[in-house]
C-alpha cells in the first residue's frame, strides 16, 4: 500500500533541514520526499510501508518537535485507452432487405 505522509517539523535552518532529509532518506520504504509549506516547515513523504510513528519519533529524536499532520494512500493512474469517438461505422447493404 503506497501511502503519502505530511509531518510538520521545526526546522528554523537549512542545515536542519538536510539532516532532517537525510534522516527520512534512510527509513524502510521511502520512495521520494521533499520540503514544502510556506515556512519549509513540512515533509512530505511518499513510500510503500513506511512505519510513520517511528519516523516521527526518529526525527523528534535528532531535529526536535515534529508532529503527523496527514496519512493518505496513494492510488496509482491507470491509463485510460483513447477511443476513437469519430471511428467510421462501416454498413451493410444486402439487396432484397
Amino acid at each position: 500500500m503506497k501511502q503519502k505522509i505530511v509531518i510538520q517539523v521545526s526546522m528554523p535552518s537549512q542545515k536542519s533541514r538536510s539532516k532532517a532529509m537525510e534522516l527520512v532518506a534512510r527509513a524502510n520504504g521511502v520512495s521520494s520526499m521533499g520540503v514544502t509549506g510556506d515556512g519549509k516547515d513540512r515533509l512530505e513523504v511518499v513510500g510503500n510501508g513506511i512505519d510513520t510513528v517511528c519516523l516521527v519519533q526518529c526525527l523528534r529524536k535528532k531535529i526536535g518537535h515534529a508532529s503527523i499532520l496527514q496519512v493518505e494512500e496513494v492510488k496509482d493512474k491507470k491509463p485510460e485507452e483513447k477511443k476513437n469517438p469519430e471511428e467510421p461505422k462501416i454498413e451493410y447493404w444486402y439487396p432484397g432487405d
